[in-house]
């Protein structure tokens, strides 16, 4: 493939990363969304539909591991690095969701924060950021 292109699919996925950033109140379901901009620490978490909140937080998490995943197959070209990348995205799902459910359910005041960030891991394509480095780095070497 082409610099140029490659350069121009990759700009063109992180665009359609940023839209579903942009859109997520419009797209997603989150109530928690406008709690943490708020002085949450003075509030109790809001009510929750448990099952449409996960569903949508499982939906985000999704749409971003898989444009996160075809980024780095525009990068990199190697099915192992494809195959690595997917079964990383599937434990870290598995692991922050556990994660998110326990501290949803018996969060108290002072673990408001582990919840925040754990949403944030989930609900954001950070991984992205850590993988790209990893894998350049891999290659060189």
């Amino acid at each position: 493939m082409n610099k140029i292109i490659k350069i121009g699919v990759v700009l063109l996925l992180t665009f359609l990363l940023v839209l579903i950033r942009f859109f997520e109140s419009n797209l997603f379901y989150d109530p928690l969304y406008y709690y943490f901009k708020s002085n949450y620490t003075n509030l109790p978490i809001p009510e929750v539909e448990t099952i449409k909140f996960i569903g949508n937080i499982t939906v985000r998490f999704l749409m971003n591991a898989i444009v996160s995943v075809t980024i780095l197959w525009v990068l990199f070209k190697s099915w192992s690095i494809i195959k690595l990348s997917s079964i990383l995205y599937g434990l870290f799902f598995v692991f922050l969701m556990m994660v998110f459910c326990f501290l949803l359910f018996y969060s108290d005041s002072k673990n408001l924060f582990a919840l925040f960030y754990v949403r944030r891991f989930l609900i954001h394509p950070l991984l992205l950021l850590v993988l790209i480095p990893a894998f350049y780095f891999h290659k060189t070497n």
